[in-house]
């Protein structure tokens, strides 16, 4: 039977699925000629470059492409012949090859595989030039090869009203879908199927905010950031003017996005219908839904709780609680770490004796409801495993990690300049979350990508001289309280007084379209709010009924950020690299930001870290009481104290700088589980050493380190070795296993990688390896750990930490097509474990030996049992196949998928584990 493809987040987004269907019954040719109108062709005309100090040595790429609106006619193209409108996909073919052609990479081929980032476009490469909405004080210039926006402006509210005209001319439709999303009403604007409800769902669990909430943020940004907040309101309202007089020049010359067709919102004969102004609130609702997603971390205390319950059961509480730590890795000395040079960051760290923990009784926890007076297909079978999804997905603390960057200083590059190589891992999709811009005008000068719908400002990318990335980085700043119930289920004790909790609704319905065929249905979601936040849990704890909430240092404070983007984008603020910390520091999302310019090379871990009473383990629930609040916690504004600056991992001109989401420094704790040993930052520790240390480092030669790493298999590359030295300590007498161990050694040896054969073939070599250890690893960490474990506990730290995360792995939090792979996984336990019981050198072992009880021989027989049964595994079985590939088709199963997220699709390409927007700068001179 075919798998059906799990899709965790934004990878459930329905999308017009339906319109193969409706073809067979439209006649195309006819449709597709009445809805073509003429677009009238703008004068190309040169764009002026601004200072440029990159001297041709800055390069970006972001696939599929920039264009990510359709009219119907050019969805209908699309669905029925494969037509892609322009720019849709012209850079996804060469973000794909350079799969295969990384090995023959020089400096001159750079921008074979990327776009060249240069401010400006010659004259010659200009495309269409176009004064939006006949302004003067503002030209939109796009080129030719890419057809990005270079807008510039003689006004600062020019400017921004280009830049929103651009965003609308590029991403209308997927902003609406986001602003839809952010407020919770998702299936009443693009359908009611289960994956919409899902997500929606997701969101307004973790932000249930109210129109009220998202105003009083931006009032509250303004007024706390003096003229700068003021600056931002108003390139926040000329931005909106812009998208609103796109969206009314593309209304009334019905070129608007198709998908407001297919989903009933217009009508493609009449152009009956509206599509609804931008307002300032829904950059706010956009905002939560990008933070939520990349930017947020922490939360999980109460799986936490239930996997420290589970091993104190089985252990004892002592010794218990020593099993759970060795597990959990807080500040595991064999991590690789971003901050290298010893110094220590100090947060979160295990108190000493923890006060006010608020542990649940065994068997006690239940999730609280978010859906209420469900009817059609809002209370169906499908529809309620979608919430079950969304329900874990929000609640966990393994939140999308993602991206990664390889910064190198000068004193170990060729040219004596520093290189990095950096970007986000935001997933695949069709259009692409990101969009590229270059904006010039007024105190902005920056080329790069911006999140759709929130690019007043570019949020990763370049100015003049520098240029900057993030990568998540997932420090906690959410903590889970324990408020014990008074009254009835829906009154809490505050300080001592009986408070009734407020609640929060948004009622949904839909019915059919010819996007969403998903028959009509409604419900109803509600959050109960307390001062701690929204309830997630009920439980009891020492027989007392309480509700387990959120608190998120960002809640309420979506809109904080946009200054400390407005001042990277600011060439008067950021000169250099304390200028470029000092912004960073007014981002309180959970990111790691690096940068490099001319001379230095810098990093800063930012969000706002809370303050934590005395005594807090921030692992686990606590009381919801005075004396372990946050400190100076004020409930009215959600504000508190925060850890200064100088206490975030930080630092200049370090030797050189990797992050693919690991630990950032000595003691500083992430709240996701798997800073160990064994982490998919080591594929680029390893490969970035060994350059520094060779010295003379070249923008090929770091492109060339992050490509091998994108296609290395972690587990092979770090873990398989210590498996088959277990194997081959005795001769392999079966003929299966010795088969099976001479492919998987040939694999090793030619460099775990997940490659194909030749550019195209669609075929891995060393396939049957693959194979081998894909079907292998889960079997074998389930035989290796569940008999000591027991099944309970074994159980629990599976819902801390995914056993897998292969590429086609669709049971991993990621799910198939995703890309992004090997970033939650149980590799650094089997890793300890193995060296433990093969008599090596452990620092931080587990606190017990697992395989084979820590006897070599019966470790050995356990390893070389589950190998048989997984090289007996046919390809059928372990690549069982879905609605893109048939079951056994290797290449395809770990394919990467452009998901749809509007009209047009995209072809899949080969695997590659890298950002999806990247950055190669080397910067030759500095103002």
């Amino acid at each position: 039977m075919p798998r059906r493809t799990v899709r965790t987040t934004l990878d459930r987004l329905r999308t017009p699925g339906r319109l193969t269907g409706f073809l067979k019954s439209a006649s195309i040719c006819v449709l597709i000629a009445g809805l073509l109108s003429p677009l009238t062709q703008a004068t190309a005309t040169a764009a002026t470059a601004s200072n440029d100090y990159c001297g041709g040595q800055c390069s970006d790429i972001l696939p599929p492409g920039e264009n990510g609106n359709a009219t119907l006619a050019q969805i209908l193209l699309n669905q029925a012949f494969g037509t892609q409108p322009s720019h849709a996909e012209d850079q996804l073919g060469p973000y794909a090859n350079l799969a295969t052609g990384y090995s023959g990479l020089t400096d001159a081929k750079i921008n074979t595989f990327f776009n060249d980032a240069s401010f400006g476009v010659p004259s010659d490469q200009v495309a269409s030039t176009e004064s939006p909405a006949g302004r003067g004080d503002v030209t939109i210039v796009r080129d030719k090869k890419t057809g990005v926006p270079h807008i510039t402006g003689t006004t600062r509210y020019g400017t921004e009203f280009g830049a929103g005209y651009a965003a609308a001319e590029d991403r209308l439709w997927l902003m609406d879908v986001f602003r839809h999303v952010g407020r919770g009403q998702l299936t009443t604007f693009a359908g009611g199927a289960a994956s919409n409800q899902g997500l929606e769902q997701e969101f307004y669990r973790n932000a249930p905010y109210s129109e009220a909430d998202l105003q009083a943020q931006i009032d509250n940004a303004v007024a706390n950031n003096g003229a700068r907040g003021q600056q931002a309101l108003a390139d926040a309202n000329a931005y909106l003017a812009g998208i609103n007089a796109y969206i009314d020049a593309s209304d009334s010359g019905r070129y608007f996005p198709g998908e407001y067709v297919l989903t009933g919102h217009k009508d493609s004969i009449t152009n009956a219908g509206t599509i609804d102004h931008f307002k300032i609130t829904d950059l706010v609702a956009l905002g939560s839904v990008i933070g939520a997603l990349f930017g947020a971390g922490g939360g999980g205390e109460v799986n936490n709780a239930i996997s420290l319950i589970a091993a104190q059961s089985k252990y004892g509480v002592a010794e218990g609680t020593k099993v759970w730590e060795s597990f959990r890795e807080r500040n595991d000395p064999e991590a690789v770490l971003t901050v290298h040079n010893g110094e220590s960051f100090p947060y979160a760290t295990k108190p000493a004796d923890a006060q006010g923990e608020a542990l649940p009784d065994a068997g006690s926890v239940t999730t609280e409801p978010l859906v209420y007076d469900a009817t059609g297909t809002g209370a169906s079978q499908s529809a309620t495993a979608a919430s079950k999804t969304a329900t874990t997905t929000a609640l966990s603390s393994a939140r999308r990690g993602m991206s990664n960057a390889l910064v190198v200083s000068g004193k170990y590059t060729a040219s004596g300049h520093p290189i990095a190589v950096f970007g986000p891992q935001t997933g695949y999709f069709a259009p692409q979350l990101l969009m590229l811009q270059e904006i010039q005008g007024p105190g902005i000068s920056a080329r790069g990508a911006s999140f759709a719908g929130l690019s007043m400002y570019v949020e990763l990318g370049r100015g003049q001289d520098y240029s900057w990335s993030a990568t998540t980085s997932g420090q906690d700043i959410i903590d889970t309280y324990a408020v014990e119930l008074c009254q009835d289920d829906y009154h809490y004790l505050y300080h001592g007084t009986c408070t009734a909790m407020d609640k929060v609704e948004r009622a949904n319905s839909w019915k059919p379209t010819t996007a969403d065929g998903t028959a009509a249905g409604s419900y109803t979601m509600r959050v109960w709010r307390t001062k701690y936040g929204p309830v997630e849990y009920r439980a009891t704890v020492g027989g007392k009924k309480v509700a387990y909430t959120t608190l998120r240092s960002s809640y309420m404070h979506e809109a904080d950020s946009i200054i400390g983007f407005q001042m990277l984008n600011d060439p008067d603020y950021v000169k250099g690299p304390k200028d470029f910390q000092s912004a960073a520091q007014h981002i309180n999302y959970t990111f790691n930001w690096f940068y490099a310019d001319s001379s230095h090379t810098a990093y800063y871990n930012s969000g706002d870290n809370p303050v934590r009473a005395s005594g807090v383990d921030a692992e686990f629930p606590v009381w919801g009481q005075a004396a372990y609040e946050w400190r100076n916690w004020d409930p009215a504004t959600n504000t508190a104290d925060y850890t200064p600056a100088s206490a975030h991992p930080n630092s200049v001109d370090q030797d050189y700088y990797v992050s693919w989401n690991n630990k950032q420094a000595l003691d500083y704790t992430s709240a996701p589980w798997g800073d160990g040993s064994v982490h998919r930052g080591n594929l680029l520790e390893d490969r970035v050493k060994k350059l520094v240390a060779a010295g003379g480092v070249t923008r090929t030669k770091l492109v060339q380190a992050m490509a091998d790493a994108a296609l290395a298999d972690l587990r092979a590359e770090d873990v398989l070795p210590k498996l088959l030295k277990v194997v081959n300590s005795s001769t392999v007498t079966d003929s299966t296993v010795a088969d099976a161990v001479s492919k998987l050694q040939a694999w090793v040896s030619a460099g775990a990688k997940r490659t194909e054969t030749s550019a195209g073939s669609k075929k891995y070599a060393n396939a049957d390896a693959i194979r081998i250890l894909d079907a292998w690893w889960p079997l074998l960490v389930k035989a290796e750990f569940q008999p000591g474990l027991g099944n309970d506990l074994y159980t629990a730290i599976t819902s801390n930490l995914p056993v897998d995360e292969a590429p086609s792995a669709a049971h991993g939090p990621t799910g198939s097509h995703a890309g992004s792979s090997f970033q939650y996984g149980w590799w650094s336990y089997v890793d300890k474990d193995i060296r433990a019981v093969l008599g090596e050198n452990v620092q931080g072992p587990l606190a017990q030996k697992y395989c084979g009880g820590g006897s070599l021989g019966s470790c050995r027989d356990i390893l070389m049992s589950t190998l048989k049964t997984a090289a007996g595994t046919s390809a059928s079985t372990v690549y069982p196949g879905d609605s893109l590939c048939s079951a056994g088709d290797q290449w395809c199963a770990d394919s990467i998928v452009q998901r749809t997220l509007g009209g047009i699709k995209h072809g899949n390409i080969s695997w590659q584990n890298r950002p999806t927007f990247q950055q190669v700068v080397e910067y030759t001179s500095h103002r």
